[in-house]
């Protein structure tokens, strides 16, 4: 019986503690903390506001709808996180779950409460919707940016927040190098993230774009799409085979000790070629000039 008032007496406390809004508790020093570290209570939806530093900026309304079905029938089987602000509570992870739940018509639900500060809050929300949600290829590249950029974080850190290696990483930020019109064809499943790898080795944004509509005109694989860039990337005009003959070489040689620099000669089959004069400095250039000229 003893065991039971005391639960009683630290739910009637814990309760006190998360409808006082004047207790601003922000860290694990602050007064009652402790209280706050580590559980599980049912809260009110209709207290938690969104968090400003949600990563996520599309929500599929169908599989919205699927969770929330699964939650009438199932309930809540991971709570969701949220930071003490005032009298409200602001989320920092399970932003679907909670949109589900107001959807399936509940009044409360499970949430873990955490010590955050911003930047803290960030950090936690970025790094559980990059390990835990399907955000779509852009909304990852945006989060690891922002993870670098606002958390300072360097790759070798953020590789290990997120375990993910750094080649990884790397391809879904340059992802974000693309035209803002293929990046938004990316989020709407147009393409995949393979397409946007094989597009970025094309320079001109013009040239992305033109190849885009083709892919998806088309409806080209990335293996095609990967050939197809390679074709728009290969030289126009190849060069014939050089290659160097005995006289070449001692015209090569010649030139060498005349000019006293480094020279090269290169000759096709027709006779035609290319030579190479080396110069370090404008003096050596019109010394170069001079031996030309027969002044030198």
């Amino acid at each position: 019986m003893a065991k039971s008032n005391r639960k009683q007496a630290l739910g009637r406390g814990l309760s006190a503690l998360l409808n006082d809004s004047e207790n601003h508790i922000k860290s694990i020093n602050d007064k009652n903390s402790d209280q706050l570290i580590g559980g599980v209570i049912d809260l009110d939806l209709n207290r938690i506001i969104a968090n400003p530093f949600q990563p996520r900026t599309h929500f599929n309304e169908e599989t919205l709808e699927e969770l929330s079905q699964s939650i009438k029938e199932l309930g809540i089987i991971q709570p969701i996180t949220v930071r003490k602000k005032g009298s409200s509570f602001e989320l920092i992870s399970g932003e679907r779950r909670f949109r589900a739940s107001e959807i399936a018509g509940l009044k409360t639900i499970p949430a873990f409460v955490r010590l955050a500060n911003d930047q803290e809050s960030l950090e936690m929300a970025l790094v559980e919707n990059i390990q835990r949600q399907d955000l779509d290829p852009i909304e990852i590249g945006l989060s690891y940016q922002r993870l670098i950029e606002e958390i300072k974080l360097t790759q070798d850190q953020l590789s290990l927040r997120v375990g993910k290696k750094r080649s990884t990483i790397a391809n879904y930020m340059r992802l974000l190098k693309l035209d803002p019109i293929i990046q938004t064809g990316i989020r709407d499943s147009f393409i995949s993230m393979g397409h946007g790898r094989a597009l970025i080795n094309i320079d001109s944004p013009k040239e992305q774009i033109k190849l885009y509509k083709v892919i998806v005109k088309k409806k080209l694989s990335v293996r095609e799409t990967e050939s197809l860039v390679r074709k728009l990337k290969a030289p126009k005009n190849i060069p014939e085979k050089f290659y160097k003959s005995a006289f070449i070489e001692q015209v090569a040689s010649d030139l060498q000790k005349l000019f006293d620099t480094i020279v090269s000669v290169n000759s096709n089959g027709q006779g035609q070629g290319q030579l190479k004069i080396n110069f370090e400095s404008q003096e050596k250039l019109q010394h170069i000039l001079n031996k030309i000229k027969g002044e030198d």
